[in-house]
């Protein structure tokens, strides 16, 4: 039976016994929004990556350490490491996914992240997500044959076949809300400024 549209808003699920809906402790993330509220400063995080060329098109990521909750973190023992490559046609020999395909894996599980965050605070239990993102890029803007052309996607499409108990109405409203909250997602939808700049070498004497 699917939920009313009131059902289907922040609900009020305060309980001092732990809950477990669509994998997360309830009563740790409402505890989290409360002290949130309570000192906004604990809000800001900081998230690092550090990337090595390794030759060609392939490159290496490590993530490990980042700053969130007023303090350093220290829960990851071990850092995440990530091979960037490129296939064949792009000079490269399948090292790994490209960059902008891992840019539609970060969108596509932000957003996921998100939506699972936001139905689990409006009492929606999902049953399962499966979501598909293509999207198109002209490698003359990459190459500079035509500055009229952007390097970037052209545009992102994604499907999320989504299943749930709770209307298609309150899903769609869910989904339409989730887009303007995944941080990825509003990452790539404005412009956010970045810097590039090159790191000074340094002096042997």
């Amino acid at each position: 039976m699917g939920r009313t549209e009131d059902e289907g808003k922040e609900t009020e699920m305060k309980t001092a016994t732990a809950v477990t809906v669509n994998g997360l402790n309830t009563a740790q993330m409402f505890e989290t929004v409360e002290a949130l509220k309570a000192q906004p400063k604990l809000a800001r995080f900081q998230f690092r990556n550090s990337n090595e060329w390794i030759q060609g098109g392939e490159n290496r990521s490590t993530i490990q350490g980042f700053y969130g909750a007023g303090k350093e973190d220290d829960s990851r023992v071990k850092p995440f490491i990530f091979t960037n490559g490129e296939p064949p046609m792009l000079l490269g020999n399948n090292e790994g996914a490209n960059p902008v395909e891992f840019l539609l894996h970060a969108l596509a599980g932000c957003v996921t992240t998100t939506f699972v965050l936001h139905a689990t605070a409006r009492g929606i239990k999902i049953e399962s997500i499966a979501t598909e993102l293509e999207g198109e890029i002209d490698l003359q803007g990459l190459l500079g044959l035509d500055e009229s052309v952007s390097p970037g996607y052209e545009q992102i499409r994604m499907k999320m076949d989504i299943k749930a108990d709770c209307s298609d109405e309150a899903l769609d409203e869910l989904l339409a809300y989730v887009r303007e909250h995944s941080p990825t997602c509003q990452t790539v939808c404005r412009p956010v400024p970045v810097t590039v700049e090159r790191v000074a070498a340094k002096s042997n004497a």
